[in-house]
């Protein structure tokens, strides 16, 4: 018999038939029409080279061969095996589980949801489960999770590929920063005030004087004065503190350097922006990833 032509929806049914010794209340336990159950019984007894079942002298029900009998314990553990592939999900366990998981975030989602996340991580006190934060490329992630190099991506709507799962992680409004001792002083912002002062710009692309400030900025004819330009936020605390320049943050990485820097709020109404979480759908139900998802769900926006 050749294995490719077996159909294994032939198999549940000789099952079932063996088991209720039936046609009729065989085909009921499988949701089938009677006539659609005795064909495929005709077709398990050329499988078989076989009756398989025959009519009971009684006139009632049917009665298993030999052949059929035999074939009892053995189809009812291989049927057992492959419902058990089937419906079995792979477990993890982060206690003694031995995986690298790759997350793409700049400095920004490392210090507000990175930090976090590994504190919870650490609580597994597990050295084989580890987590590496990389660089994310916005030319690359697509690729990146299609191929599984990274598990996660965690950045802005623009940062998320079209062919992957999302799911926000917060809203972030922006706030300006500026170090403690500021000859500004610590009175509220104005407009005219604010685009005065020497701006610092932190470019995730790289060298960039332009970003999401200044294209609002525009809208509203005006302009402020970006003098440098970072690809780090966490090179902002360093620049400021020598220096009287300002810089734009999120408000939650600037609550991050509180201790050095103080924090107000902008003089103009602008839209924030918003942190997700994005993965492969081939990972959707990866047992790992979808532990480490759960763990973004505790943190996420945590300070």
């Amino acid at each position: 018999m050749n294995p490719k032509r077996i159909d294994l929806n032939l198999l549940v049914s000789l099952e079932a038939l063996i088991r209720e010794a039936n046609v009729s209340h065989a085909a009921a336990r499988l949701n089938l029409s009677q006539p659609a159950l005795s064909a495929q019984l005709k077709k398990l007894r050329e499988m078989f080279d076989d009756p398989l079942l025959v009519p009971a002298d009684s006139g009632r029900g049917m009665v298993a061969t030999a052949r059929a009998i035999a074939l009892t314990a053995p189809l009812h553990d291989a049927l057992h095996t492959l419902r058990t592939l089937v419906e079995s999900r792979t477990l993890f366990d982060p206690g003694t589980a031995q995986r690298v998981f790759r997350i793409a975030a700049n400095d920004n989602a490392v210090v507000v949801v990175g930090l976090p996340l590994m504190q919870r991580v650490a609580t597994w006190t597990n050295p084989n489960l580890q987590v590496a934060f990389v660089r994310p490329d916005a030319g690359l992630i697509a690729d990146q999770l299609e191929q599984g190099t990274i598990d996660l991506v965690i950045g802005s709507e623009r940062m998320v590929p079209s062919i992957a799962k999302a799911r926000k992680l917060f809203d972030e409004r922006f706030v300006m920063v500026q170090r403690r001792g500021h000859p500004r002083g610590h009175g509220p912002l104005d407009l005219d005030a604010y685009c005065a002062l020497r701006h610092v710009l932190v470019s995730s692309s790289g060298g960039s004087f332009q970003g999401l400030v200044d294209e609002h900025l525009q809208q509203l004819g005006r302009r402020r004065d970006v003098v440098t330009s970072v690809e780090q936020f966490l090179l902002v605390p360093a620049l400021l503190e020598s220096s009287d320049h300002v810089c734009t943050l999120p408000s939650r990485v600037a609550a991050r350097f509180a201790p050095a820097l103080d924090s107000f709020e902008l003089p103009f109404e602008m839209a924030g922006s918003s942190l997700y979480a994005a993965w492969h759908p081939s990972r959707h139900a990866d047992a790992g990833v979808v532990w480490l998802r759960g763990l973004l769900a505790e943190v996420q926006g945590a300070d």
